[in-house]
């Protein structure tokens, strides 16, 4: 047992399920800067641990009645095709190149993060509008079903190429294209997860690409975390998770860049996060409340 993998696990499955993002946005950073792990093996043990623990917390998010299924299963629809496609090309391309395309892939995993962490930071931040359109549950029009399938593929692929998606990029896509509330959000997205995740893992695992011995290791901490954080995602306040989740998951883009070989300074790797967080903070405490949202049924995404 490795107690310091074991607390990764705990503090992710924590996050995973208050939020519904943390599994391969922290965990795969984590296990490539903290613990040493190949890119490659950290993705696959990343996916195939993400599977149990979010099968866990979409089970509890069910029984809380937080899951739009009808969104879930037509995003599933494109993201299941979408992320065996994405563990394919990560494998062609890991047996073409070897150990030289260890650096590419850091790279593609801290753009991916990159990208979530500031489209987290700009939604709570400078589109409170999107708030007041927040809703309890998406109406399945065409239109929406077509939508839904399309993010899933696209996501479904980065997440097969670099394990981050299930929670912060299908997470972003709920609540900017859905207008999902954010426990909605974090119930349809953690759900979601669970069925996708199975199928990535698998596939990574038949890749070879599954350290099992470390994928234990972390469930030892994840699976009570995950239900310790389901328990308390009605006690916290949204408005701060946002952007501190937004902090974190720029300073391990900054991380795992850095693992890559770009010159990145540490100061800037832990300034740039506390200095976003301090504007986050003070930005929320200067905006005026918004008004009361409605609560009509969408009708379509937009």
């Amino acid at each position: 047992m490795d107690p310091l993998i074991v607390v990764f696990g705990l503090g992710v499955g924590i996050l995973v399920g208050m939020t519904g993002i943390g599994g391969g946005s922290l965990m795969t950073p984590l296990l490539i800067i903290f613990a040493g792990v190949k890119p490659v093996m950290a993705i696959g043990t990343d996916l195939a641990y993400g599977a149990i623990t979010k099968t866990v917390g979409g089970w509890r998010h069910w029984r809380k009645g937080t899951v739009d299924f009808g969104v879930s299963w037509w995003l599933a629809g494109g993201s299941v095709p979408g992320s065996l496609v994405g563990v394919w090309l990560l494998d062609r391309l890991h047996h073409r190149y070897g150990k030289g395309f260890d650096d590419t892939l850091l790279l593609a995993v801290a753009g991916a993060l990159l990208v979530v962490s500031l489209a987290i930071l700009a939604r709570a931040l400078f589109m409170p509008r999107l708030v007041a359109k927040e809703r309890e549950k998406v109406e399945m029009t065409r239109r929406v079903k077509v939508t839904a399938v399309g993010i899933g593929l696209v996501l479904g692929l980065v997440l097969g190429f670099t394990s981050v998606g299930s929670g912060a990029l299908i997470g972003l896509a709920l609540i900017l294209v859905f207008h999902l509330t954010p426990h909605r959000v974090v119930g349809t997205d953690v759900f979601h997860a669970a069925v996708l995740l199975w199928v990535a893992g698998l596939a990574h695992f038949a890749s070879g690409n599954v350290d099992l011995v470390l994928m234990a290791n972390i469930l030892l901490g994840s699976v009570p975390g995950v239900w310790v954080g389901t328990n308390l995602m009605t006690r916290v306040s949204s408005n701060g998770l946002r952007p501190a989740l937004g902090c974190v998951l720029l300073g391990s883009a900054l991380g795992v860049a850095s693992k890559a070989g770009i010159p990145v300074p540490v100061a800037a790797i832990v300034g740039l996060p506390l200095t976003a967080g301090v504007v986050a903070w003070v930005t929320l405490r200067i905006r005026p409340p918004l008004p009361p949202r409605s609560t009509p049924i969408a009708s379509e995404a937009s």
